[in-house]
């Protein structure tokens, strides 16, 4: 078995209903450094990445996180402790919490137009909720020390990572969902929303992605063919394309456009699972395994990656910023690494004994609008942070 697995073993059954016992102390297993010949292109990149913001309150790891694309524009989380929460940006301060599953919640994805956020979970379902909040007023932030990406410092064993975090207690809660997606005969890991926001897709561990009609709850497609669970989903931002990823160590692209033919795709350009696969606003596909690699694909020929990123640990749920194509990589190591799309390596975030993530990164999402914070990440240390990514620096040095 791979060093990944034992690094996930003391959380993976959190990822199942609520029916499993909560977490004790487990001791965490570090995986070591490998000395590994590096296929990464030459850069002398030493752009600056700053930490603006903690958001601290889930009681456990946190799976996945995502930026509201309409106002008011907030953090949304999705979290093992079986809740979602909705942070203010600029503040750190919860604003709503989401209670209506009963397992993990797996991923969390807002509606393109209306206050309306999908999450998926391990109780086997996958929930549409309203939410309205109201953005608190920004204090005046005192200046903060400017870090170099390439900070390379180790966080000490001795945090408290493990410790109970208290969570918000003024946080109002929404307990019952608008539409419930129900079909699937096993654990829900993510969920997203296809262009036009009327229709959702979902995908399960029982190997199956499901397309729904929004409106009237209905399956209107059930999309088999992965060999394995599924790990990831993600739709086109412009175009009715869907990619699953999966343990088989395929991803599929599944092609909506024309309603009489659904075509589908298979890709097997990676050894171990793939756990996320993600389009760019123009023809390409980003594919990130536990095989330690990153590829990225063009949609006009995808006989063969473009790029291929080669990396010292595997790499979880990643994210490509709109105007840049700047790829973010969230590591089991506890490092995120950020890469343009022909695979020249441009930073690493800073990671010292002040700041930076304790345990494994789970998921990266970029918001190039934001002025305080355009790059999120989060994992199982149970908090997300806002970083400020200076990225005309970035390109200018690469």
């Amino acid at each position: 078995m791979n060093d990944a697995f034992f690094l996930l073993l003391p959380f993976s059954l959190n990822l199942f209903s609520g029916l499993c016992p909560k977490r004790t102390r487990t001791p965490v297993c570090i995986i070591p450094i490998f000395n590994i010949v590096s296929s990464f292109k030459a850069t002398t990149s030493r752009a600056v990445c700053q930490l603006v913001k903690e958001y601290v309150g889930h009681r456990d790891g946190i799976w996945d996180l995502s930026v509201a694309r309409t106002q008011p524009v907030v953090l949304g989380t999705a979290s093992a402790d079986h809740t979602a929460m909705l942070w203010s940006i600029e503040t750190g301060k919860c604003l709503l919490k989401y209670v209506g599953h009963q397992g993990s919640v797996n991923s969390i994805k807002f509606h393109p137009t209306e206050q309306m956020a999908l999450t998926a979970s391990g109780d086997q379902t996958a929930h549409i909720w309203r939410y309205l909040v109201q953005l608190p007023t920004p204090q005046p932030v005192a200046d903060t020390v400017q870090t170099p990406c390439e900070d390379d410092l180790d966080f000490s064993d001795k945090d408290d990572a493990d410790g109970e975090v208290e969570g918000p207690n003024d946080c109002p809660s929404v307990r019952v969902p608008t539409t419930t997606l129900r079909s699937h005969q096993g654990v829900v890991i993510a969920a997203d929303w296809l262009v036009g926001g009327k229709q959702v897709v979902t995908a399960s561990w029982d190997r199956a992605a499901n397309l729904y009609d929004v409106e009237t709850s209905e399956l209107v497609h059930s999309l088999t063919g992965h060999d394995q669970e599924l790990t990831h989903c993600c739709t086109h931002p412009n175009q009715r394309l869907v990619v699953t990823s999966s343990r088989d160590t395929t991803f599929r692209l599944w092609d909506f456009r024309d309603p009489s033919i659904h075509s589908v795709n298979v890709f097997q350009g990676h050894t171990d699972t793939v756990t996320s696969a993600v389009f760019t606003v123009g023809d390409n596909v980003v594919s990130g395994s536990d095989d330690r690699t990153v590829k990225v694909w063009d949609l006009k020929n995808m006989r063969s990656p473009i790029a291929a990123i080669r990396t010292d640990s595997a790499v979880n749920r990643i994210s490509v910023s709109v105007n840049q194509k700047i790829i973010a990589l969230p590591h089991d190591n506890r490092q995120v690494r950020l890469f343009d799309m022909s695979g020249v390596r441009l930073a690493r975030l800073p990671r010292s004994n002040r700041q930076g993530h304790r345990r494994m990164v789970c998921c990266s999402a970029w918001c190039e609008d934001n002025t305080a914070c355009n790059l999120f990440t989060c994992g199982f240390d149970r908090q997300a942070i806002g970083w400020n990514i200076n990225i005309p620096a970035l390109l200018q040095e690469k």
